[in-house]
């Protein structure tokens, strides 16, 4: 086994004892936490890492899955010679690593709304013993990190060494920040924003309205019908996809590389280009190992996150009271979460006088650097969690 791994890891769950109070106004009861750890905890309880994951993630971050998914989290180009149940940041966690379990307890959730473990659409509501479809209620990034909060209180862990995550998990890190400016010494906010600008807001938007439009969604309670919103959310990835990517990577990658290389077939229905069978791929995988609901909801969350709002549009306000240390990294390719908004989180921080630095990696994979570019975070992400600057 990889010196540097976790090892085999089993996923647990916990149940609030408490409801959770949402933005919208309403209430959730029951509601239960998937988690995992590696590493151990300090005599102090003061070496937790929280680790947030993005929209398509889960809790299962580091290591062999014990019961090994039938579709891997890890997906796109990364993810064709990883051993079948790794986690989603395993390069990152672990002995020696980014987040080195031999210093740090790291902690993995699966976020609110999900559909590995936490409470999601796809749970059973204790109010009428059937899956809450429809009657879920829409849910904010806040909301989120008030669970995670919930979560952790059960564990009897009060602060935090660190919150880290990358695109929807670098806004949680972020917000962890703000609204629990006393119990975070550090956050590491990668390849992610204050807000999503209106292209990425336009391209969830038509990623949603793919699955709603999809007949088998039946206005979202499509849960026991025998039915689901599978050719709608098979679109949605693979829109979603092609936002994670870049023109050169997709260019270098696939070119105009025709599926068979004899010659055109003269056919609509069928892929006829690389580009094409390998997003027909990526859907039919994804299909089988998320839930069209959860997507629908934490699409809407991350639209929904603009740390500026609330604050008459000042993002210096927003972050006025945040006491922990950043770090961000952006990727130079990375359209749909751009270093602009690194830049612009650093100008905000410096404004208020906190310790911030960020850090712009040249690499051409798009939004999904935060993935695959590990060994380049690596040494940036250990000099800042051991106190010292890049």
């Amino acid at each position: 086994m990889d010196p540097g791994s976790v090892g085999t890891v089993e996923t647990r769950y916990l149940d609030l004892p408490t409801p959770l109070r949402l933005d919208s106004g309403r209430e959730l009861r029951q509601v239960r936490v998937a988690y995992e750890t590696y590493g151990t905890l300090s005599p102090a309880r003061d070496n937790v890492i929280l680790v947030c994951h993005a929209l398509s993630g889960d809790a299962h971050a580091a290591g062999i899955a014990a019961t090994p998914p039938a579709e891997s989290t890890r997906d796109g180009f990364g993810a064709a010679a990883d051993p079948k149940g790794i986690g989603w940041w395993d390069g990152m966690i672990g002995p020696g690593k980014a987040f080195d379990t031999d210093r740090f307890l790291v902690v993995s959730t699966n976020l609110l709304g999900g559909c590995r473990g936490t409470t999601g659409p796809s749970s059973v509501d204790p109010a009428t013993g059937r899956p809450y479809g429809s009657d879920f209620p829409v849910l904010t990034v806040a909301d989120m990190v008030r669970c995670e909060r919930a979560f952790l209180d059960v564990l009897g862990i009060e602060r935090l060494a660190a919150v880290a995550g990358g695109s929807l998990g670098g806004m949680q890190a972020l917000l962890w920040a703000v609204l629990f400016p006393d119990q975070v010494d550090a956050i590491v906010v990668i390849a992610s924003t204050h807000a999503l600008q209106p292209q990425g807001l336009a391209w969830n938007a038509i990623a949603r309205e793919a699955i709603m439009r999809d007949p088998a969604w039946q206005g979202g309670d499509y849960y026991g019908t025998g039915r689901a919103p599978d050719a709608g959310m098979g679109v949605a990835r693979m829109v979603g996809h092609i936002t994670y990517l870049s023109a050169p990577s997709l260019d270098d990658r696939f070119g105009r590389r025709l599926r068979f290389a004899d010659d055109l077939r003269y056919t609509l229905a069928e892929p006829e280009f690389e580009i094409e069978s390998y997003l027909h791929h990526q859907a039919g995988s994804f299909v089988r190992r998320f839930d069209a609901n959860t997507y629908l909801h934490l699409s809407r969350a991350l639209t929904y996150f603009d740390l500026a709002r609330e604050h008459g549009g000042s993002l210096a306000s927003a972050l006025a009271g945040v006491r922990a240390r950043t770090l961000l990294i952006s990727f130079s390719s990375d359209w749909l979460y751009p270093p602009a908004a690194s830049a612009r989180i650093e100008r905000a921080l410096a404004e208020n006088g906190k310790p911030v630095e960020n850090h712009l990696i040249e690499a051409p994979y798009g939004h999904d650097c935060f993935l695959l570019e590990e060994a380049r975070q690596t040494p940036l992400v250990r000099r800042f969690l051991n106190g010292s600057r890049a």
